[in-house]
């Protein structure tokens, strides 16, 4: 009586509630977008995604990828981009700007960029300072500290410059800040016989790359947490920075993490 009053007919019910009661067919492919997505804390798009259920063997389109992931309020946060500021800056006193914004390299420990960012946890500060090899984006030193002084950039430069092999003389790229103007720093890149290299004065796009690591970290860590303390926020950053250069996989490195895309090329 009811289908005859809503006008529908009974071969038409009984159709749609077998299709309700069947196995989903899409079941396995949002149980692997999922563990994909919990796997990278979350930090993934639906590129990314896409990239890793392809290395599983999954044949799928991105907008398929885009549609289960809303389907299942999958959300990967997006940076907003800044705007851009066609000023160029001036020339530092200390070192020219070598690089150029020429953020491409060949080879590892070709060209690194460097620069230090800080965090707010309650009513105290952390700071960090990564040295970024261009070649593959990977950091391959780091230091944590309290305070933005020499001692933090001079020992993450100091480690980095350890893992140099006989010949390799790296650019060394910065900000115009007061720790790298420092005859301390120079003397390290003296003695190692880098180049060094600065950014125009107030021109955060000649280090852009460095900037954009920043801005992931920042986006897919700090402001996701709320971190009681800053020794909760060291172990996180050593954490981020671990899964960063080892697990995060990367459009502009064929779809591979640093490490693995070094392994790679050093192989070939």
């Amino acid at each position: 009586m009811l289908l005859d009053i809503a006008g529908i007919a009974r071969s038409t019910f009984f159709y749609h509630q077998a299709r309700l009661q069947a196995p989903d067919p899409q079941e396995a492919l949002k149980s692997a977008v999922t563990e994909i997505f919990k796997k990278n804390h979350g930090r993934y798009g639906h590129r990314r995604v896409h990239i890793e259920l392809a290395k599983q063997g999954w044949r799928t389109a991105k907008k398929t990828v885009l549609k289960l992931m809303r389907t299942l309020g999958l959300v990967c946060k997006v940076r907003r981009k800044k705007r851009y500021n066609s000023y160029r800056g001036e020339q530092g006193a200390v070192a020219p700007n070598v690089l150029n914004r020429d953020f491409e390299a060949t080879a590892p420990n070709q060209k690194w960029v460097t620069d230090v960012t800080e965090f707010s946890v309650s009513d105290r500060k952390l700071y960090l300072s990564p040295v970024m090899d261009l070649f593959d984006r990977q950091i391959i030193s780091y230091t944590l500290g309290i305070s933005p002084n020499l001692e933090l950039t001079n020992t993450s430069l100091s480690k980095a410059l350890t893992t140099l092999k006989d010949g390799e003389k790296p650019l060394v790229h910065s900000d115009q800040g007061f720790q790298y103007q420092h005859h301390s720093w120079r003397t390290l890149l003296s003695v190692a016989g880098a180049v060094q290299s600065m950014s125009r004065k107030a021109n955060c796009y000649d280090n852009a790359v460095m900037e954009n690591f920043f801005g992931h970290l920042k986006e897919e860590l700090f402001h996701r947490v709320r971190f009681i303390s800053t020794d909760a926020l060291t172990a996180a950053l050593h954490e981020y920075i671990r899964w960063y250069n080892t697990e995060r996989i990367s459009t502009k490195l064929e779809g591979l993490s640093p490490a693995q895309y070094r392994a790679q090329a050093l192989a070939a």
